[in-house]
Order: structure tokens, then sequence, then C-alpha cells
């Protein structure tokens, strides 16, 4: 059994982008891919100590379609002794009062059905009026915040640190 399941549901490809940085990062003998869209038996999850779940903000705060669908799967599902890291890409520019909504509905979403939500990332390095994704303390996001369009030049060394942290918080001997 593989560690790590890597959810993932993307449109311009920025999202799967990042879930297949993270999958080499982790290494494929440690994680698996999978496009949440694809995902046709939700007793997937269970193969898993962590699950890492990444979306893109659309539109005006939204999920994107794909992860939107599968959150509604999930709804009957049992994820009360689930481990549950987040990733959201967003436009802090553009988009700033709906940046990374989309992690902040996901992160709603999972707390209520009992998850642990662990991978909480500094936002001190981002420009962006949205609160819906940020922890109580106001100085982290819920998971890991992307911004392709800005600041794409760092995302692949926000992951790897990212992928560091969310490891020892979750006790994952890879």
């Amino acid at each position: 059994m593989k560690k790590v399941g890597i959810f993932y549901g993307s449109d311009t490809g920025n999202t799967e982008k990042a879930a297949q940085f993270m999958l080499e990062a982790l290494g494929e003998e440690n994680a698996d891919l999978h496009e949440v869209s694809k995902v046709t038996d939700l007793n997937i999850l269970n193969d898993y100590e962590l699950l890492i779940v990444g979306t893109p903000t659309w539109y005006l705060g939204e999920l994107q379609s794909d992860v939107d669908s599968f959150k509604e799967k999930l709804a009957d599902f049992d994820l009360s002794n689930k481990t549950i890291a987040l990733f959201g890409l967003g436009d802090q520019i553009e988009y700033s009062e709906y940046f990374l909504d989309g992690m902040g509905i996901l992160n709603s979403f999972f707390q209520e059905k009992g998850a642990k939500i662990i991978g909480a990332w500094p936002n001190d390095t981002y420009s962006f009026s949205s609160v819906l994704s940020l922890t109580d303390d106001g100085q982290h996001f819920v998971g890991l915040g992307l911004d392709e369009d800005n600041q794409g030049e760092y995302t692949e060394e926000r992951i790897v640190a990212w992928l560091e942290q969310v490891k020892e918080e979750a006790n994952l001997g890879i």
C-alpha cells in the first residue's frame, strides 16, 4: 500500500502540473495520483494514510467543477479517520477577494466530516484580501497556496518545502 494519495481537479492544467510535481517529489513508490473526475470508487481513499487534495478557485470564489462533484460524492463517505493536506491555486492580483477560496471551501467541508487537516502554510509572501482559506490565526492558509499567474517562479520551491512539512506532520516515513 502506498502512503499518499494525491487527488486533484484541473481545467487549465496548473493544478494538474502541481499535483504531478508532488508525485515526483514524493516518489511514485510512495504516492499515487488521481484526477477526481476519474475516481469511480470512493473506497480508494481508504488505501492511503494521507490524502492530498488540490483545487483551483474558479470564477467568484467557487470550486473547480470536478472537485465540486467529487465533494458531493463524498457527502455520505466517512472521513473521520482521514488525515488530509490541502493545496489550492488562484490569482492573488486579479482575484484578490477570492484568492484560494476553493481551498477554504474544501477545508470547511473536510472539517465538518471530521477529517484531520494538516499542512497550514504561511501567507506572509502573498498579497490578497480573501479570508476564506485562512486559519484562525490569520497568518496561515489552511494548506499550500500557489499562484502560477503571479508567483509561478516559487511553485516548485514551495511544494518541496510544504511536502517536507506535511510528511513530518503526518509522521510519514518517506
